[in-house]
């Protein structure tokens, strides 16, 4: 079997953020926002997981940091759709513009 190269591990992880950065400027809605932060936190993983199998492959340190990683992005999407169906009850939006037009 063929061992993927890290250079070319990298590169994608770096496309993916990349994208994700892209997906977080430019867009309003706030739930592709969110999926946004999560393909870069994603690309982290790979990063990680990339790093480990090729420098340390008798350790687990990068696995363990993934899990970490996995956990809080799983608890930051349950925060942020409840702040998203919270801002939608609200404004009747999920657009960041009227979001930011909040009266208090």
């Amino acid at each position: 079997m063929q061992e993927i190269p890290l250079s070319q591990i990298l590169f994608v992880s770096t496309f993916l953020f990349f994208i994700g950065m892209y997906g977080l400027f430019t867009r309003r809605n706030l739930i592709t926002m969110l999926m946004s932060i999560e393909l870069m936190l994603n690309s982290v993983n790979i990063n990680f997981v990339a790093f480990n199998k090729y420098l340390f492959p008798d350790n687990l340190d990068g696995l363990f940091f993934t899990l970490f990683i996995i956990t809080i992005a799983a608890a930051e999407a349950a925060v942020a759709i409840a702040i998203i169906i919270n801002l939608y009850r609200s404004h009747h939006s999920i657009d960041v513009e009227d979001a930011t037009e909040m009266k208090y």
